[in-house]
């Protein structure tokens, strides 16, 4: 329960069919603190002998504790007194577990590598695959809970005519079995499965989606009957650790600058820049228009970062009908398969870039090598799209669909 109205209406919508609902709150990230507590903590007054291996659950020490004005420091505060009153509405437990140095090991400083080596990152995905369902999913089990349910737009149907690899016996031998299907929501304009995609079969068997069939119009009406106090709150919109500061602003924390040139596609040299790692593909680059260009009749179109040459440490900046701002094909590493298995290629499916891009067509094939042990990877992949893809970020997450069924997905490069 994040204290959104999304985990508040799942949160309703499964008690209402019947499931005993405890509800968790994740603190994943806090700048006032230094060392944590990743056992679980309970709201005063619920019974603690409810869990069946409830021994690691006390108190919390600072559930009352102040709410820092700054929205990027300890945005959780807000948040969580929001899901504290939706429990009490419900009248259902509420534990809050803090996972800052799992969130920090695991996803922050990838995402810190990530941008020092000139790509831009998607801690998202990461945070779903590694915390939530992840850390998150292992230690419900750990207290007896048999199924983890958030408030993603997705939906988990059953397939048993599914095809996975027989580990007993060798790699070719083939068994059937059932398979849980990530697919697309009913309301497909909220469809969150961009960020799922990285999650296995084991994961998806223990997991659920109440909202996959609803739409969000929908959710908050049902919120509002229910009588939740989150029913007509706003969405909460980018990355809560970043805060109230751009990107470049929060990153600049961690990472020192690292001036270098800002040259035209042409070879041109226009000004400078304090690093690559603050800057992302298809980003409309600012200043150019007081330093001007060779070309007076283009000084006032927009200029935006089309490439970023590592080796000589040069942001490459150009017009939006720059070639080089424009794919026909890219290469995917890393690749997860949900399913478990790689299907045939070539493969002609859908795809997307960025999460809510509208699903672009494409041709996927195996770039050489072998697959790895582990089922669910492949070495890497290639795409060509029917249509040129503007902006394509390495770094980012190209995630595959089939007929509306989410295949999976691998890393950009």
């Amino acid at each position: 329960m994040s204290g959104g109205v999304d985990s508040s209406a799942a949160a309703f919508l499964l008690q209402r069919e019947g499931y005993d609902v405890t509800g968790v709150f994740m603190v994943n990230y806090d700048s006032n603190k230094d060392s944590h507590d990743s056992n679980p903590q309970i709201i005063p007054n619920v019974p603690i002998n409810r869990y069946p291996n409830s021994r690691n659950i006390h108190h919390p020490a600072d559930s009352q504790s102040s709410v820092d004005s700054y929205h990027g420091s300890n945005c959780w505060r807000n948040e969580y007194r929001d899901a504290v009153r939706v429990a009490a509405k419900l009248d259902i437990p509420l534990l809050r577990f803090d996972f800052i140095k799992e969130y920090d090991a695991l996803v922050m400083q990838y995402m810190y590598s990530e941008y020092e080596k000139g790509r831009t990152p998607n801690p998202d995905v990461l945070c779903n695959r590694e915390i939530k369902f992840g850390v998150w999913m292992e230690k419900a089990r750990e207290l007896g809970f048999e199924y983890l349910a958030t408030g993603h737009y997705a939906r988990i149907l059953c397939s048993t005519y599914h095809v996975t690899r027989n580990k007993k016996n060798t790699e070719k031998q083939l068994v059937h079995d059932t398979c849980y299907v990530l697919s697309v929501p009913k309301d497909t304009e909220k469809d969150q499965t961009y960020f799922l995609h990285q999650l296995n079969q084991d994961q998806l068997a223990h997991t659920l989606f109440p909202l996959g069939e609803y739409t969000k119009d929908e959710v908050r009406e049902i919120a509002r009957k229910a009588g939740l106090p989150t029913s007509e709150k706003e969405e909460s919109m980018g990355i809560c650790f970043v805060g109230e500061v751009s990107m470049k602003e929060f990153l600049q924390k961690k990472m020192k600058n690292n001036i270098g040139d800002v040259v035209m596609s042409s070879g041109e040299k226009i000004g400078e820049h304090d690093g690559l790692a603050f800057y992302t593909i298809g980003q409309r680059h600012f200043g150019i228009k007081e330093q001007g260009t060779k070309n007076k009749e283009q000084v006032n179109r927009p200029l935006f970062v089309v490439y970023k040459r590592m080796e000589t440490n040069e942001l490459m900046v150009g017009y939006e009908d720059d070639p080089l701002l424009w794919k026909k094909e890219v290469a995917v590493s890393d690749v997860h398969w949900v399913a478990g298995l790689p299907p045939q290629f070539p493969l002609q499916c859908e795809v997307r870039l960025r999460h809510r891009q509208k699903m672009q067509k494409c041709q996927m094939t195996r770039i050489g090598g072998l697959y790895a042990d582990d089922a669910n990877h492949a070495d890497e992949m290639k795409l060509m799209f029917d249509e040129p893809q503007r902006a394509v970020t390495q770094g980012q997450f190209a995630v595959f669909y089939k007929d509306g069924v989410c295949l999976g997905g691998g890393v950009i490069v």
